[in-house]
């Protein structure tokens, strides 16, 4: 029997892009420390909070076979983490680190049942085009911002910063289809093959 997906996260992002790939889940958002250990490298606190999500959710639930499943993303620019903004002016900072720059966005995906787990990791290169302080200001004042890895939303207003990326947009998005699609297949998961995605598709 496949195993019930249950998605680790509130994002709504996180729920469309399980959806566009037809998997069938469950949302059972956690909320975990954050914090960065010392000395700890993107990819690896991508990982690290990637796994103690999907460990998180398990142990919140009660239904026979599950399957957890939780994401991370890290933005990381000279070697300093961006996290979530904390603040307006936070969210201000981080948009002018990133102007004119290139970024590199790395975002975890890990899939775990009660006796198994696995995980996958993006890595995309993204560059910006220079932002001014004015247009820094104005997508603070849309609100999207706050509550995004590095302050900004690749799939929203903040598309016109973006000159060009290199790797995943789904990652940058906040779950990398590939990586994810490769391990829920490794997990019996059939993908796009689901009868809610052949509905969808005839209807």
């Amino acid at each position: 029997m496949t195993n019930k997906v249950i998605l680790a996260s509130a994002s709504p992002r996180r729920a469309q892009l399980l959806e566009q790939i037809g998997i069938n889940f469950e949302v059972l958002p956690q909320t975990i420390d954050e914090t960065p250990q010392i000395g700890e490298s993107a990819p690896d606190l991508a990982l690290r909070l990637a796994h103690e999500k999907a460990q998180s959710a398990l142990e919140c639930t009660d239904k026979p076979n599950p399957l957890a499943l939780g994401s991370d993303t890290v933005v990381v620019i000279d070697d300093t983490l961006l996290g979530k903004p904390i603040s307006g002016i936070d969210a201000v900072r981080m948009l002018t680190q990133l102007s004119g720059r290139v970024h590199r966005v790395c975002t975890a995906v890990s899939l775990a049942s009660r006796d198994s787990f696995a995980a996958r990791l993006s890595e995309t290169k993204v560059q910006f085009r220079k932002i001014s302080e004015s247009e820094a200001l104005a997508y603070l004042n849309t609100g999207e911002p706050m509550g995004k890895a590095g302050g900004y939303a690749i799939q929203g207003f903040a598309a016109a910063f973006v000159e060009s990326i290199s790797g995943s947009y789904s990652g940058v998005m906040g779950l990398p289809l590939f990586e994810t699609s490769a391990l829920l297949v490794e997990f019996g998961v059939p993908v796009w093959k689901s009868s809610a995605a052949i509905d969808k598709l005839v209807t």
